[in-house]
């Protein structure tokens, strides 16, 4: 298996179906080995299984590549390290680590409870900073015995949802917006490492969209799929290579064929007197800057 991840290994989480698959199955074919990480829950994070990591490691080979099963919760500090370590006894090296690993509570805010909240928090956010905590401790590591730089990648998956929120979303939109600012604190502060972060919005379909939008995910009779999972698959591939050594910080909206880049949160209109405001004279001024502001994306389903 040769292409611009040759030589390349790669820990992918939540690679035993959907968009993690097809991130694992290219990797592969672009020449990386991969570390493919699964608990084979169910999208509400119950139950467990091993038998999708094995059938994605079982695919990689039959593609002529090398791969390895870990079944262990992105969650959990210790477990986050045993994935690192196993990448590194088995292939000898890590360069890269997707954290693609999630769940799903859906509830109106209204309705949320304590323990929906916890559970996603949980693999979303910490799922995202114990894999990668762990990773930048090895690189970290190797970057001050070497006396240099590494050459290493963190990929981490936003969504529409976290950028511009979701209805019926809340603990999923929120666990989201925070992968998006962790990014960019990973990418300024692991920089003078070699480490790059850039994140992910992946629109396609995989059983989390195909229980909340249904026929619209659904494969026309002919002509190109977009939501295809492994429309996602390329720019993965390239951020864990070589190519994308330049590219940090960066969150990319993606879909069927579509690359975009996220604009984030900019400084809008702003009015300054140089002086404390009186609260009856905020309201003319708050409408003045409504008024000459671009107006937001709506949020998902309002």
């Amino acid at each position: 298996m040769t292409g611009i991840c040759e030589g390349r290994v790669v820990l992918v989480t939540g690679a035993g179906r959907g968009l993690g698959r097809e991130y694992a199955l290219e990797l592969a074919r672009q020449g990386a080995r991969v570390v493919v990480n699964d608990l084979g829950v169910s999208n509400q994070g119950e139950g467990g299984e091993s038998t999708p990591a094995e059938q994605v490691v079982a695919e990689i080979a039959a593609l002529g590549g090398e791969a390895v099963a870990n079944f262990g919760d992105v969650s959990d500090m210790t477990s986050a390290g045993e994935m690192v370590k196993q990448a590194l006894d088995t292939f000898g090296d890590l360069h890269a680590v997707v954290n693609n690993a999630g769940i799903v509570r859906d509830r109106m805010f209204v309705s949320a409870t304590e323990d929906e909240w916890d559970a996603t928090m949980k693999v979303h956010l910490k799922g995202h900073f114990a894999v990668a905590s762990n990773a930048v401790a090895y690189w970290r590591g190797k970057a001050k015995e070497t006396g240099g730089t590494v050459d290493a990648r963190i990929i981490n998956t936003t969504s529409g949802a976290g950028l511009q929120g979701s209805i019926g979303q809340s603990a999923y939109s929120t666990a989201k917006g925070g992968i998006a600012a962790l990014t960019l604190v990973q990418a300024a502060e692991l920089a003078r490492y070699g480490i790059t972060a850039n994140a992910l919005a992946p629109a396609a379909r995989t059983r989390m969209t195909e229980a909340a939008f249904g026929e619209a995910m659904a494969a026309p009779d002919g002509g190109f799929d977009e939501n295809d999972p492994s429309n996602c698959a390329p720019i993965v591939a390239w951020l864990a290579s070589t190519e994308s050594a330049e590219v940090t910080g960066q969150v990319f909206e993606i879909k069927g064929g579509m690359i975009m880049l996220e604009d984030g949160w900019r400084e809008g209109p702003s009015v300054d007197i140089h002086a404390r405001w009186k609260p009856e004279e905020i309201t003319d001024v708050v409408k003045g800057l409504l008024e000459q502001a671009v107006p937001a994306r709506k949020v998902w389903g309002s």
